[in-house]
């Protein structure tokens, strides 16, 4: 299959303006460690119009982070697994590197960052809208130095409250479904809309995120007990909501704004923490002003966490999160990247086919 592999594709890169556009780009060559993917559908995260916005990407490099495809050459390190003919899916950092972007027709990606895709259940498009939201959760939830919840398939000795704010987010729909299989239970915050959606995927307790009583609701129905929140949105405002949720004995919030990790939020008794989900590929890099130093033990904790998906899919104990298809393959990102700066999604993950 290799000698198919072409040496030029179409992918979305940055101009020397920052600008994004479909071009011809050569396709990735890999190392001995990598395998090379043939990406079937990928999905658009917030990161991702954030970096075109912010004038935060690389001239050259190649946008996108969420891709599902079939692995069509591997590295002559890469001896049992993913194998080629494999439905695999993952993240790639985006928008840094002119050899690593999801939005492209040939992706590549280091081998243990990637998790076959089990036969007969998700399809490529929803493989494709697990990856960001799905590692965000689990590295706000699980990795060394975050929130501290018990990982799975170990469960909680006493199912402690767990306070996810933007439930109806991509990274909420996950949050809240790895929450439940680690023995939480889960109060979260959302548009009445997506209040069954979210009860479905194992939310205990929905609060309207409008409703002016939020933080006095959440304290009742917790007990005043809340150790452990997350803010999926980040912003100072949703920060606050979940900071002032907490108990009165204190407790933890991750959030995933760098940009607020110097703010006060004036309560002491509340340890916050800012993630990037780049880190777990364990090199040091740079957003806009932020340097974000290499944390090698992130890349050692994800490369062994989503070797448990597979099982967790096949036995169900995972539901594939709604996707919407967003029609033009990799010339309609920009129109579903607009799509999402606006607002408009919900309850719901845009995915393209490529």
């Amino acid at each position: 299959m290799a000698s198919e592999i072409p040496t030029f594709m179409k992918a979305v890169v940055y101009d020397e303006n920052l600008q994004v556009s479909v071009r011809e780009h050569p396709v990735p060559n890999i190392s001995d460690d990598d395998v090379l993917v043939k990406t079937v559908a990928i999905s658009l995260n917030p990161t991702d119009y954030k970096h075109i916005d912010g004038k935060f990407g690389k001239a050259g490099s190649i946008l996108g982070c969420d891709y599902s495809g079939v692995v069509v050459k591997v590295g002559k390190n890469v001896h049992s697994s993913p194998k080629v003919g494999d439905h695999v899916a993952g993240f790639v950092h985006g928008s840094a590197y002119p050899d690593e972007g999801a939005f492209a027709e040939y992706v590549k990606v280091p081998a243990e960052l990637v998790w076959v895709v089990p036969a007969n259940t998700l399809s490529h498009e929803q493989a494709a809208a697990y990856e960001v939201a799905f590692w965000t959760a689990a590295q706000a939830f699980y990795a060394p130095g975050r929130l501290g919840l018990v990982e799975p398939p170990a469960k909680a000795a006493t199912p402690d409250w767990v306070f996810v704010y933007g439930g109806s987010s991509a990274v909420g729909l996950c949050a809240i479904q790895l929450a439940r299989l680690s023995g939480y239970k889960v109060i979260t915050t959302a548009s009445p809309r997506n209040h069954e959606l979210l009860k479905s995927l194992g939310a205990d307790v929905t609060v309207d995120y409008h409703d002016p009583d939020v933080v006095s609701k959440i304290k009742e129905v917790t007990g005043d007990s809340l150790k452990y929140a997350t803010d999926m949105i980040g912003e100072v405002e949703t920060h606050r909501i979940a900071i002032e949720a907490i108990g009165s004995t204190g407790g933890k919030l991750v959030g995933l704004n760098v940009a607020l990790q110097k703010t006060e939020f004036g309560r002491k008794d509340v340890t916050i923490t800012e993630i990037l989900l780049y880190s777990v590929f364990g090199r040091a890099f740079s957003i806009g002003p932020f340097h974000i130093p290499a944390a090698p033990e992130d890349r050692v904790h994800m490369a062994a966490f989503i070797k448990k998906l597979p099982q967790w899919i096949l036995d169900g104990a995972l539901k594939p999160i709604p996707v919407k298809v967003w029609e033009g393959g990799l010339e309609g990102v920009l129109g579903g990247l607009q799509y999402i700066r606006e607002g408009k999604a919900s309850g719901e993950k845009i995915v393209c086919r490529v």
